[in-house]
């Protein structure tokens, strides 16, 4: 990753369109650290005078917005074809998920901006669940606004602010640490619900049989 304050004008608006579209919608750059890049950005264009604060917001917004509409489209075009050739176990998920892409997709996709390898998977999902193009666009712009165009307006600000500076950095850092402790949370929750419902369905299979069993015995005694 280069560093921002070294670039020009035009370089910087480069670096920061061009990875803000490929978070979001290429599924490889996942591990991209964008709201670091947007916060620094931020302060590079106050240190800058030849960069221009809207201009660069403006741009990230859009670039953000492109790259869940490429995620959206790679989702319907590929995952939902692929998906719906799988096993029974599999499609009753893809229709888990479209139960809750139509409720909450659009919360879904602004909150996930927020989370550095959710804003990558979730435009991916609402394509393979066939989420209503009309909602995830709104809720794209939404997001793209508020994440995009807002870390950059806010790392500008706080250049000037160095309680707000700390702030943001906190609260970034939250939300980096949320990202990996939530799903391996998750996994080791569902690992014990494993373990713990494993012993209770031997059980059981072995209370059937032996209902079977007990069954069976005093009919062959009557013969």
């Amino acid at each position: 990753m280069p560093d921002l304050a070294e670039l020009s004008a035009g370089a910087l608006y480069a670096v920061v369109w061009g990875l803000v579209f490929v978070e979001s919608g290429v599924l490889v750059a996942f591990w991209m650290p964008g709201d670091t890049v947007l916060f620094t950005a931020g302060l590079v264009a106050q240190a800058s005078p030849g960069v221009d604060l809207w201009l660069l917001a403006g741009g990230t917004a859009v670039a953000a917005t492109a790259g869940n509409a490429v995620g959206y489209w790679t989702g319907a075009r590929y995952g939902r074809p692929w998906l719906e050739k799988r096993p029974p176990k599999v499609l009753a998920h893809l229709a888990r998920a479209e139960a809750f892409y139509e409720r909450f997709g659009p919360v879904a996709l602004v909150v996930a901006r927020f989370i550095p390898w959710a804003r990558t998977f979730v435009p991916v999902l609402a394509g393979v669940s066939r989420m209503r193009y009309s909602q995830f666009l709104a809720a794209t712009l939404a997001g793209a606004l508020v994440w995009g165009a807002g870390l950059i307006v806010l790392g500008y600000f706080a250049a000037t602010v160095p309680w707000l500076k700390t702030a943001a950095y906190a609260v970034a850092g939250t939300a980096v640490a949320l990202s990996v402790v939530v799903p391996v949370v998750a996994a080791v929750r569902r690992r014990l619900a494993r373990r713990r419902g494993a012993p209770s369905a031997e059980g059981t299979e072995q209370d059937d049989d032996g209902g079977r069993g007990a069954g069976q015995r005093p009919s062959s005694s009557t013969e």
